[in-house]
């Protein structure tokens, strides 16, 4: 049903599988999941929309964004809940490239296409030490509440947080570093 949690198997490479417990059915056929944390460490975007015979479709730094990225998907004409072979022959080519257009207004990308150096799939999630490690940092940095605004946007984990989640984390870290 639409909206609950599903286990969900993602491709992994070719026919390597990896089990997924709590994927959101966000539409019919497409599922929305976080990346385990022992997959794709190098990619900052964790929030995957995937197919449900395993395929990933597109991935997103924020939950959020892969929802509205599911949005786009559904008004793009292709019945996803067709088998992964006549999804790809549906979106590829020309196709694929439109459809990744319309995705980016989303913020949402094929696969892959995101990296950083090192591991990010901390990225979205955080601790209440991060937050004091951060506020150490700005506050020694004579940061502003508008210049710690500024580096977050930019940082693992912090560029992974959903609106809320981020404004509630800036919040957090601008009272613990005492500036206005």
């Amino acid at each position: 049903m639409i909206g609950e949690t599903t286990k969900y198997k993602m491709i992994v490479r070719g026919e390597q599988k990896y089990t997924v417990p709590d994927a959101i059915q966000a539409a019919p056929g497409l599922v929305v999941f976080r990346m385990p944390a022992n997959q794709s460490i190098n990619s900052p975007a964790r929030w995957r929309i995937g197919h449900h015979e395993g395929l990933g479709i597109a991935e997103a730094m924020r939950r959020e964004d892969a929802l509205k990225g599911v949005e786009i998907l559904k008004e793009s004409g292709i019945d996803w809940t067709q088998d992964a072979e006549a999804i790809t022959a549906a979106a590829e080519g020309e196709a694929a490239l439109e459809l990744y257009a319309k995705l980016s207004y989303a913020w949402c990308e094929q696969p892959g296409t995101a990296y950083m150096p090192g591991d990010v799939t901390s990225n979205g999630t955080y601790t209440d030490a991060d937050i004091q490690a951060a506020a150490d940092e700005f506050k020694a940095d004579r940061f502003s509440a508008y210049d710690i605004l500024l580096a977050m946007t930019y940082r693992v984990p912090w560029m992974g947080l959903d609106t809320d989640d981020f404004n509630e984390a800036h919040n957090r870290i601008v009272t613990a570093a005492g500036v206005e």
